[in-house]
């Protein structure tokens, strides 16, 4: 649950309340001077190219408004597709190309799906009076766009023109001219996900969840049964088609039974690629993962990246040799070929129309603080030795082959917000497309400083370091933590909705007088699986607050900070820190604002349920050790005030962590405002949202470090 990054704030009443006082709803507060400005920047991201590689599409997301752009051969002009110019809460996501180009769908409305949260109608950030729903639209040849089905998400549209997509977990499909009633394809027994159509467009393969297991399906129409994949007692995922559209590739965990489980020693998680015919179901494995914890399923965000290449080769990202690299491996069995050697991570992975390479990002370059950017690189599937595509101190990341071998990405540097490029196939030449709506206003953008320091256990943590513009001593100082908590924050605008926000409020503290230390705290990503997953982490030891504590340690030394005016603000995995910091160091943090955090891990839904069976394993030691892990823990020696922001409508980290909190807070005296936000979401929806926060955020930090 909490893998997932988190974000924002939603609409609402602003609540501010002082311990226990009564809390009663105040008039808007006016954002402080320039918040505006700096929060005016765009946010791009689902960037994809048509398989043909003449069209791409993404998504604008500029002060709550959201719209799809498309760009054409052979100008790639771009062009916007649609008209949202209301701060509404409706996400734009999912965007699917049909094989040819020609029909553009996506998802619109919904937000934030995860485990527990199946089954639950969509969000309400803008609290309208009539029910959201999730829909799918679509586009035909750049026309108008229409929505073709009232209810539904993860929309895929075949070489056929027929699109598919889930409701209510269940495969349905559309007419594409909205002229016929949406039906469902064909019933299942499990929660359906990872819809795939065959080459052909004949038969769609789909992962079917059913609690302790997964199997992977194939439909082949409305007169034949469904056929399974080897069918056993795993988890059975990511399948993709071989191009003949006879063979599907997909990856099994066998998991690990619940007795023998524990969140306080890490188990080996191994994973194995298979193989099966798409006919008869029948296959069998073509390689194993080592049984080592560097053999283990990656838990990085997006996955696996499988992908059947030219050659007859799979290709795949594991952890083997402790980084996220990709792998080869031939479809009929052999050894595993490791494509991209070196001490970076690889994110963002695309295969090139012609099947013979990958392009991807990673964190690898030869500028200095590179682990804390993103660059483009390409590697054959066959054989190791990736090609670097944009050197530099800039960020790129999402790339989108195009038809004649170019490249389109998403760029930025540390100053100037991100926008699509296009480049040629070996990353020279670049150009951005023009803008799509004005350029950024905020000026003054510090560029922020790439620092190391070291944790009291000598375990060496990034940064990123953000100074004030008239450099002049002594100023409060702020450390930022940021959720997750395998994220990684850079020397730049981040590809994550959430991040890109947080940056530009890091930017807009340091432009009011703070030092902002940004800190990339083990259980992060970007520095190698160790890092990720260290020894007694989270609850079973929050051996990761120590690195906010050397962070600290770290700006009271600087000439330009005041030691005594020292403060924190993060959200979700940052609150929990956030909420330690102050719990366990109110000596050293004289404030702070925890956005949406978990302060008592015995409380959370993967961890509170105790076994329904005789043998319990470890349960009891580990809910102690949990407990124990949790800022509530320590909570008689938190002095120090906090702003607490929270939406009633969270699915990742759930209310009732900041409710719990509160009382506690209250019963013991300690200082704390709120900011509650009702029917927002973890990351909020609304840009207003973000605004009250952000103006809340500002105004508490002023006025308890710079009084």
């Amino acid at each position: 649950m909490f893998r997932q990054t988190l974000l924002a704030v939603v609409a609402g009443v602003t609540m501010i309340v002082a311990l226990d006082a009564a809390a009663a709803p105040g008039p808007r507060a006016t954002p402080p001077a320039n918040l505006e400005r700096f929060l005016a920047y765009p946010f791009l991201n689902g960037l994809t190219a048509s398989e043909g590689g003449d069209r791409i599409a993404w998504i604008e997301t500029k002060q709550g408004r959201r719209n799809i752009w498309i760009a054409e051969a052979p100008d790639f002009r771009p062009r916007r597709l649609t008209d949202g110019t209301a701060d509404d809460g409706m996400e734009l996501a999912e965007l699917n190309f049909s094989p040819d180009g020609k029909t553009l769908a996506w998802s619109r409305g919904g937000g934030e799906g995860n485990g527990w949260s199946i089954g639950m109608p969509p969000p309400n950030p803008a609290s309208a009076v009539d029910e959201p729903h999730k829909e799918i639209w679509a586009s035909a040849a750049g026309a108008a766009p229409m929505r073709v089905a009232p209810d539904g998400e993860e929309p895929a549209l075949s070489s056929t023109g027929k699109l598919a997509y889930l409701k209510d977990r269940q495969v349905w499909t559309a007419d594409l001219t909205g002229k016929e009633k949406p039906k469902r394809l064909f019933y299942d027994h499990g929660k359906a996900s990872q819809l795939a159509w065959s080459p052909d467009g004949s038969r769609l393969a789909f992962v079917s969840r059913r609690g302790d297991h997964s199997f992977i399906g194939v439909y082949s129409g409305p007169d034949h049964p469904l056929t399974w994949l080897a069918p056993a007692t795993a988890f059975d995922s990511n399948p993709v088609w071989s191009p003949d559209g006879r063979r599907i590739a997909f990856s099994r965990v066998a998991g690990i039974a619940g007795p023998l489980a524990s969140s306080l020693v890490e188990a080996p998680n191994p994973f194995s690629i298979w193989v099966a015919s798409a006919t008869d179901g029948a296959g069998g494995a073509v390689w194993r993962s080592p049984v080592s914890l560097e053999g283990s399923f990656p838990e990085v965000p997006d996955g696996l990246f499988l992908m059947w290449g030219a050659g007859d080769r799979l290709t795949f990202r594991a952890e083997m040799d402790g980084w996220p690299h990709l792998y080869s491996v031939s479809a009929t069995g052999g050894e595993a070929t490791l494509l991209t050697p070196g001490p970076f991570m690889v994110e963002h992975v695309v295969m090139t129309p012609d099947r013979r390479a990958l392009l991807f990002s990673a964190n690898s370059g030869g500028a200095e603080g590179d682990i804390d950017r993103r660059h483009l690189f390409r590697v054959a599937v066959d054989r190791p030795g990736q090609t670097a595509l944009t050197p530099g101190t800039g960020l790129e990341w999402t790339p989108a082959p195009l038809q004649d071998g170019r490249i389109a990405y998403i760029s930025s540097t540390a100053s100037k917000p991100m926008q699509v490029a296009i480049a040629g196939g070996d990353g020279r030449g670049a150009k951005p497309l023009a803008p799509a709506e004005g350029d950024y206003a905020a000026k003054g953008l510090t560029v922020p400083r790439p620092v190391t320091f070291k944790a009291a256990d000598g375990l060496p943590i990034h940064g990123q370091l953000f100074m004030p513009p008239d450099g002049k001593a002594k100023h409060p100082a702020l450390i930022f933590v940021h959720g997750g908590p395998p994220r990684q924050m850079l020397l730049g605008w981040s590809y994550m909705d959430y991040y890109t926000h947080a940056y530009a409020m890091n930017q807009y503290l340091a432009s009011r007088g703070f030092v902002v230390l940004s800190v990339n705290y083990r259980l992060g990503i970007g520095y190698g699986r160790a890092f990720q997953h260290p020894n007694k982490g989270g609850p079973a030891g929050n051996s990761e607050y120590q690195d906010v504590v050397a962070g600290a340690h770290f700006l009271q030394a600087l000439p330009q900070v005041d030691p005594t005016r020292l403060g924190i603000w993060g959200g979700s995995y940052g609150g929990l820190l956030t909420a330690h910091a102050l719990a366990h160091n109110s000596d050293i943090f004289k404030a702070g604002v925890d956005f949406h955090g978990v302060h008592d891990w015995s409380l959370t839904p993967g961890l509170a349920a105790r076994p329904q069976r005789y043998e319990q394993g470890d349960y009891d030691a580990m809910m102690k050790t949990a407990f124990e892990s949790s800022p509530e823990a320590a909570i008689a020696g938190w002095k120090s005030p906090v702003l607490l922001i929270h939406g009633d409508d969270d699915r990742n980290v759930r209310f009732d962590q900041t409710t719990d909190l509160a009382r506690r807070l209250a019963a013991q005296g300690t200082p704390f405002e709120e900011l509650i936000l009702p029917n927002e979401i973890h990351g909020f929806l609304r840009y207003d949202s973000w605004l009250k926060a952000d103006t809340a955020t500002v105004r508490f930090l002023e006025d308890k470090l710079k009084p």
